[in-house]
């Protein structure tokens, strides 16, 4: 077990915009290799909603070696296709156990990563609290946890919700607890009781310019006349990438750290 680890945790890619500035953080700009481990979440990567299997392809091309997801997940029929094969993406573990896919991984048999829906302003789904007790419970049972490292993407939308989760994770042995779902990085990163890492959100890439990567003018409609208009992503530049990087010591988090950066190249507008 490698003593020392660096992990990047991306925030929510949305659409083309935000996988062209994935590449262009991983690969132009040789960050790849600075990390041990590189998660994102891509609940919007294709086209601002769901993942397709083509997409899916294209990430762990560019270096990415777990996907997490969200409430989206679903809204790209082909998912049902090849979520059941994947090898890296992970859905939301409170959702109904007879869910296509499952709600965490094993990584090098060294990490462990958990994806959890909050209930607060969310679809109804299991409690995230009860249903972390019991994951703990089940891997206690089957792994020994002393040293292993936890990650959680807490996908959730009340900030008081991801406090009070983070605290109980800790309590029940996670090593870091890293937000999503607002795609608005917090500036709240801390380490609880000096071991588990914590950002209650870690923002999200794509467009700056639009309405948490989607067009204004439809993002606008919508919200004045409450009919369901389609959102379309947002391909203006300038782009932000926004994601976290923690480092550990064996299990517990020894820092952890907010990225953001900001792309005004035309070569990282294009939708598909």
């Amino acid at each position: 077990m490698k003593e020392n680890f660096k992990l990047l945790f991306i925030g929510d890619i949305v659409g083309r915009p935000g996988r062209n500035i994935i590449k262009k953080f991983l690969l132009d700009d040789n960050n790849k290799a600075k990390y041990d481990f590189i998660i994102a979440n891509v609940e919007n990567a294709s086209h601002g909603f769901g993942l397709t299997k083509k997409n899916h392809d294209e990430l762990i091309e560019y270096g990415v070696d777990c996907m997490t997801s969200g409430n989206h997940i679903w809204d790209k029929k082909d998912i049902y296709s090849y979520i059941n094969e994947s090898e890296v993406l992970i859905r939301p573990y409170n959702y109904h156990k007879s869910t296509p896919g499952v709600g965490y991984r094993i990584f090098n048999n060294d990490l462990i990563v958990i994806n959890m829906l909050g209930k607060t302003f969310m679809s109804p789904v299991d409690c995230p609290f009860v249903s972390l007790e019991n994951i703990m419970n089940e891997l206690k049972q089957n792994i020994e946890l002393e040293n292993k490292k936890i990650f959680i993407d807490f996908h959730a939308e009340a900030t008081a919700e991801k406090q009070c989760f983070a605290r109980y994770a800790f309590e029940l042995g996670a090593s870091a607890v890293v937000g999503t779902h607002t795609h608005v990085q917090t500036a709240d990163e801390q380490l609880i009781e000096g071991k588990c890492a914590y950002l209650s959100d870690v923002g999200f890439c794509g467009s700056k310019n639009g309405i948490i990567g989607m067009e204004y003018e439809n993002s606008l409609k919508r919200l004045i006349t409450s009919i369901n208009e389609r959102f379309e992503v947002e391909v203006k530049p300038p782009f932000i990438f926004n994601a976290c990087e923690i480092e550990f010591s064996s299990k517990y988090a020894t820092s952890i750290n907010r990225i953001s950066f900001e792309y005004d190249d035309e070569e990282y507008r294009s939708e598909d």
